[in-house]
């Protein structure tokens, strides 16, 4: 398997579909808009971006399965599977907020091998696959080298449906303002993890994600030389609903104080 070609074309899938959804965001109404849970909401947009992700995935690579947020018919493999987010930030598409994303990554058993996150607004790729270094639109990018936390830029992303650690999200949330140059909160992880690989951001944190939301994410940090982990500092990050990301020099800075309130 050329993973490089692989990713090119998941590259390319990204970019026809982002187009889609670009040309549909005035087309909204707001009858089109769903309440699949919580404070949780899908459209059209989304649901036909996942079917033509599926459909044109599935021909570059037919003996793949499917992890997908909105279809449920689709089934896993064995061993290679896709895990996707159609639109990653649906209520900043909705409320025509320019920060919303794609979401790619194939897996091989339990280890991501290729990731990709478009950022539909400003055309911007980021990809990497299993062996070289992370990209932005065929120029390599690779984590900050921010040196201590009271230097950073943060981000994370506020619980929108599972409040269930809201208490000590906040804790922390206080404690990071007062140690960072700042948090932003954009809306939408895949990007949040993007901007982490390129040293936009010098870390993320955020807990009650899915795995279509960080595992290309994920990926693609890494690649770009960052630490990525669980809040406990293991590898549960893509499927265990919480994540810690940032470059090499503040991640312990950045663990303690999240360690600090999420035992």
């Amino acid at each position: 398997m050329n993973l490089d070609l692989l990713t090119r074309q998941v590259c390319n899938t990204c970019r026809a579909v982002g187009g889609y959804i670009h040309d549909e965001l005035y087309n909204i109404q707001n009858s089109d808009i769903k309440e699949k849970g919580l404070h949780d909401f899908v459209t059209y947009v989304d649901k036909n971006s996942e079917k033509r992700l599926i459909r044109d995935l599935s021909k570059l690579l037919p003996e793949a399965g499917f992890i997908v947020e909105e279809n449920s018919d689709v089934k896993k493999a064995n061993e290679y599977n896709w895990i996707i987010d159609p639109l990653d930030g649906t209520t900043n598409f909705i409320h025509h907020i320019p920060i919303y994303s794609i979401s790619v990554a194939l897996m091989r058993n339990n280890e991501v091998i290729i990731g990709v996150v478009y950022g539909v607004n400003n055309r911007e790729c980021f990809y990497a696959w299993e062996g070289s270094q992370a990209f932005l639109n065929r120029l390599p990018i690779k984590v900050s080298e921010t040196s201590i936390l009271d230097n950073s830029l943060l981000a994370t992303g506020f619980p929108f449906n599972d409040y269930s650690k809201l208490d000590d999200y906040l804790k922390i949330f206080k404690t990071l303002m007062l140690k960072t140059q700042g948090i932003r909160r954009l809306g939408s992880a895949a990007i949040d993890l993007a901007y982490v690989a390129c040293g936009r951001f010098d870390g993320f944190y955020e807990y009650g994600l899915h795995s279509w939301d960080v595992a290309a994410g994920a990926f693609i940090v890494k690649q770009a030389g960052g630490e990525v982990s669980d809040f406990k500092g293991g590898d549960d990050f893509i499927f265990g609903s919480e994540i810690v990301a940032s470059n090499k020099y503040i991640y312990a800075e950045l663990m303690n104080s999240v360690n600090t309130y999420f035992k």
